[in-house]
């Protein structure tokens, strides 16, 4: 049903329209949302060298460490995604909540996950995608930790959906982030390699509350969420700062190791 409608109302990406040929489209759709028109680049080099040029290109002179950096919170992001969605009955249930309760806050976690989206997407548009994230992982972090405590039903079940508010988009702000940071010809390698090492977190995560649930530590799982949350913070924060780091090594205004002359040996 969705689908015409986004057919209809979302415009196509400016980079795409420009490899179409349609340079005015490209450059109106450029300006109207107050982004860089788009510049011709060279046709990407097919087969496996295409492919190691693509991977290549990630750890370039401006994201060489924005790359892994990325990685670690996407695979913090899905970590918590996963491990939570799985394990929330279970763990709210071993903290003490009865069997209706806790089955009923994975349905509200996940309400707030859609509310999250609607509220996370208008807030990128402002502030921008990695501090976004990096606020709902913090966020995120707090919830986990409330979670811990015993609190009242009705103070629980409020806790449950704004941490899901924060959780779930909290991973989507990741992927603008990867969008953000790389150039257009890199995007799609980027958010690919995104994507798939953060899917290890997607297997870490139920292993890791299913380890603390066998172990009968049920608080140490939400502990555990909540640092994870701590780390993703950490990483997608200090993402811009490494690229702007890189580019001014690379404009020659911070000489890196590589670049300092050697001081001759008396």
């Amino acid at each position: 049903i969705a689908v015409p409608l986004l057919l209809k109302l979302l415009p196509e990406s400016p980079g795409v329209l420009l490899a179409r040929g349609r340079k005015a489209d490209a450059d109106a759709v450029a300006d109207r949302y107050g982004m860089p028109r788009p510049v011709p680049a060279e046709a990407p080099e097919s087969g496996a060298k295409g492919r190691v040029t693509a991977v290549l290109a990630l750890f370039g002179r401006g994201t060489r460490w924005a790359t892994p950096l990325l990685w670690i919170a996407s695979f913090c992001g899905l970590l918590l995604v996963y491990g939570v969605s799985t394990w929330l009955p279970q763990l709210m249930r071993a903290s003490g909540y009865g069997l209706t309760s806790s089955v009923s806050f994975l349905l509200v976690i996940n309400a707030g996950g859609i509310v999250g989206m609607l509220i996370a997407g208008r807030t990128a548009d402002r502030f921008g995608p990695v501090r976004v994230s990096a606020i709902w992982f913090v966020l995120t972090a707090g919830g986990a930790l409330l979670l811990k405590a015993h609190l009242p039903l009705g103070v629980t079940y409020a806790v449950v959906f704004v941490t899901g508010v924060w959780l779930f988009s909290a991973q989507v702000m990741v992927y603008a982030a990867s969008n953000a940071t790389y150039a257009p010809a890199e995007r799609a390698a980027g958010l690919g390699w995104v994507t798939g090492i953060g899917r290890s977190g997607a297997i870490v995560g139920p292993w890791m509350g299913g380890a603390v649930l066998a172990n009968g530590t049920a608080g140490w799982g939400f502990t555990a969420f909540a640092l994870a949350g701590l780390l993703g913070a950490l990483t997608i924060a200090l993402v811009p700062l490494a690229v702007r780091v890189q580019r001014r090594r690379a404009e020659g205004s911070i000489p890196g190791p590589a670049d300092t002359p050697l001081q001759p040996q008396s």
